[in-house]
């Protein structure tokens, strides 16, 4: 049977998602890229390679400036928060926001654009590291639900208010107590399921809360509404530019590692991004 990411059968299947690199050729029709330009690319294959072919329509020129660790580590997680918190949770200035999973690449992402929207930002983590990471970042306060009572802490930091938004890339065991604390017309972003399990929650829930629970799949977004995305792209590489948002790099490992880095990833150490390098 043919993998269904393989366009032509005699293309192997080369994994790794995001990358950043050097144009050296370009396709016929191909007139927005040229040879010798930097791009970033999230083409779903081919990023742990040496070469890769990408379509050109996937690739984001990169300004001058903008480092190829940095670029590799960018697409995803700005993309994805920036659709979540601005358009799919309709951000407020002055609103709270809760960020599950909060020290990894998407909440890394997702505090420093909830900043930039002017809202007081709970980071939410499993270590007391990873929480000082989250303050690093520049959350406002921080959980540790590891070792205390998610919603004890929220209502003692909300004032039993609850959060606005709920940013909630994690799913599993966290999610109905966080959406048990919501405010009235909050609204919660359901990003992924990072912890493996999809929860269930009691619809009976969003009723009683005036709640909303928000689906957010920027993949989609972006083939459907390319020009919103397309202008959102643009203000991400705006905000890097001035030095308003940046992804910390937890390391970078050469791709002879892989393995390596798996292992790094599955033992859940890493803070930020981890971005494998060529030798």
């Amino acid at each position: 049977m043919q993998n269904k990411y393989q366009h032509k059968p005699e293309l192997p299947f080369v994994p790794g998602s995001e990358y950043a690199g050097v144009v050296e050729a370009v396709g016929e029709g191909v007139t927005d890229l040229k040879v010798g330009q930097a791009v970033a690319c999230l083409s779903g294959t081919g990023g742990f390679g040496t070469h890769t072919l990408a379509p050109a329509k996937l690739c984001m020129p990169l300004p001058p400036g903008f480092p190829p660790v940095d670029a590799a580590a960018f697409i995803m997680i700005y993309a994805t928060s920036h659709h979540a918190l601005m358009d799919r949770g309709q951000l407020k200035a002055g609103e709270t926001v809760l960020v599950l999973g909060a020290a990894g690449g998407v909440g890394m992402s997702a505090i420093q654009i909830a900043k930039i929207a002017g809202a007081k930002v709970i980071a939410a983590a499993s270590t007391d590291e990873k929480c000082a990471f989250c303050k690093q970042l520049g959350a406002d306060e921080t959980i540790n639900y590891s070792n205390e009572d998610l919603r004890e802490r929220l209502k003692e930091l909300t004032g039993g208010k609850g959060p606005d938004v709920i940013y909630d890339p994690v799913g599993g065991p966290f999610t109905e107590p966080a959406f048990r604390s919501i405010a009235w017309r909050g609204r919660h972003l359901v990003v992924g399921f990072a912890a493996g399990d999809i929860p269930a929650i009691k619809i009976n829930l969003a009723l009683v809360k005036g709640a909303s629970i928000v689906g957010v799949f920027w993949g989609d977004f972006a083939r459907r509404e390319p020009a919103a995305n397309a202008a959102m792209m643009q203000e991400l590489a705006g905000w890097y530019a001035q030095g308003r948002i940046k992804p910390l790099i937890d390391r970078t490992m050469p791709m002879s590692e892989l393995k390596a880095a798996y292992a790094r990833m599955g033992s859940r150490e890493v803070k930020g991004k981890l971005v494998l390098v060529n030798d």
